[in-house]
């Protein structure tokens, strides 16, 4: 059984290890995430490359998304390195304060502007929420709090306002540098952190194209405030990450899971890809084999329909990054088994604006319905794929393109797989036997198995696909 959630993995110093990458390639590694928040621009490249050469090796394509890094909102350093703070106590965020000098009264900070974003009454949340400070009055840019939850703090944490409305901007100048060496890798997608509009959006897609780069853009939910325009963010963005980590801390742990299913649900809805991100094996870091919780939040985001699963710091940094992805799998083919994550009722009450989305969501209605084994759609662009795997169902989705570019962003597609197609027939009759003697090659298709194709008459035009066939496979098969 061919799984349909992808898995997307973060590479890091664990992954550099021999053997380690080609081992995460045959455990079912999708696609990979390069995260600039650490590690340097040669870095990715080298990692980048080594994605490539491997797929050309084991005939598996493996995705890249680069991940940049936005802007980060934290406290200094402490003299000692890090200081415990003790609950109801006093504590400053200082702009002013030396960035080496922090103590266990106060601490510098990294984003000037929190002194004006701030009221007496705002909540902050220092690494992740494990620490929690009221504000108590602003005097000459220095933030001066009550200590609501103490503990260990140590240096550059983090900084979140609950509720959100810190105005660092989206794209930072380290983003705007950083897109340049992606578009040397050649990435397939790239993540932009802490989105708040449409038009941050817009503006990565403005300065990834002026850099050759045609990458997918991934909006990373992690504000507060985006939830208050998501149709927005996510129709000028080609994906979604549910970033479980700032998000659950500026809108509190209790309304995420709810937040969780709406996203990808409204994601999918929109035509869009999901990804659901953020601790979903953590443990794993350190430990061979996940916590039945772990499991259950794996399950759960297949059941919702996520379309991909991503693995951080477990792979990243962690003692098992093969087992982690080995574990990832085996939850989700079993979940995929099961009924309910073949039913789908994406937008049949609705009209379809163009004739190759019609053509997808009928080759669609017609595989749930029949004894159908398989889909092939011939794309240029990926639409008609996208399109397709918008609807759960249990049979495979081929995408057969003579483009690397779009085989790299349908690779992320739930239940979509990608094959590279250069032909140079012409008669249409030749064509699907070639794509049929494709699929046999990869054991995917069988004598008596049956396929639908989709294509347009004129190969080689975006949002052409008009035709869909029927045909069954046999060692004289004629279409």
């Amino acid at each position: 059984m061919l799984r349909r959630t992808k898995i997307l993995a973060t590479l890091g110093p664990a992954t550099d290890k021999p053997g380690v990458l080609e081992g995460m390639f045959a455990a079912g590694l999708d696609f990979v995430r390069m995260n600039f928040s650490h590690g340097s621009a040669q870095d990715h490249i080298n990692r980048a490359n080594a994605v490539r050469e491997l797929s050309l090796k084991t005939g598996r394509l493996v995705g890249i998304l680069a991940d940049l890094q936005g802007p980060k909102i934290r406290i200094a350093r402490f003299k000692d390195t890090k200081v415990f703070l003790n609950e109801g106590q006093d504590f400053a965020l200082d702009i002013n304060l030396d960035p080496l000098a922090g103590d266990n009264t106060q601490v510098g900070i990294t984003y000037e502007p929190l002194a004006l974003e701030v009221k007496p009454g705002s909540r902050l949340l220092l690494d992740d929420g494990r620490i929690v400070l009221d504000v108590v009055n602003v005097e000459n840019m220095r933030v001066n709090c009550t200590v609501i939850v103490g503990g260990d703090l140590s240096n550059n944490k983090g900084i979140n306002l609950m509720g959100g409305g810190l105005s660092a901007a989206a794209l930072t100048d380290k983003d705007k540098e950083d897109i340049k060496t992606i578009a040397i890798m050649k990435c397939d997608y790239v993540a932009i952190s802490f989105p708040r509009t449409a038009e941050d959006l817009h503006e990565a897609r403005r300065l990834l194209v002026a850099a050759g780069c045609h990458a997918g853009i991934v909006a990373k939910v992690e504000r507060a405030e985006a939830l208050d325009v998501i149709d927005e963010i996510i129709l000028a963005s080609d994906a979604v990450m549910v970033a479980r980590g700032d998000l659950g801390v500026e809108i509190g742990d209790a309304n995420l899971p709810a937040v969780q299913k709406m996203l990808i649900n409204r994601t999918r809805s929109l035509n869009r890809v999901a990804i659901t991100a953020t601790q979903m094996m953590e443990s794993m870091i350190d430990n061979p084999i996940p916590t039945r919780a772990e499991v259950f939040d794996v399950a759960n985001a297949v059941y919702d329909g996520t379309d991909v699963i991503m693995l951080s710091a477990e792979t990243a940094s962690g003692k098992y990054p093969i087992k982690a992805i080995e574990a990832m799998h085996r939850v989700c083919v079993e979940v995929e088994k099961q009924s309910q994550v073949r039913v789908s009722k994406h937008r049949v009450d609705l009209q379809f604006e163009r004739v190759d989305e019609a053509i997808a969501m009928s080759a669609m209605y017609l595989a749930n319905h029949s004894n159908i084994n398989g889909i092939a759609a011939l794309t240029e662009s990926g639409s008609t794929p996208l399109w397709m795997s918008r609807i759960s169902s249990g049979i495979p989705i081929f995408a057969f393109s003579p483009h690397q570019e779009t085989l790299g962003k349908v690779t992320l597609y739930r239940g979509v797989f990608p094959i590279l197609f250069i032909h140079d027939l012409s008669d249409h009759a030749e064509v699907n036997r070639a794509i049929l003697a494709e699929l046999k090659r990869r054991g995917v298709a069988a004598d008596g198995d049956t396929f639908i194709i989709t294509q347009g008459d004129l190969e080689g035009i975006p949002g052409g696909t008009n035709a869909l066939k029927v045909i069954t496979v046999g060692p004289d098969t004629t279409a």
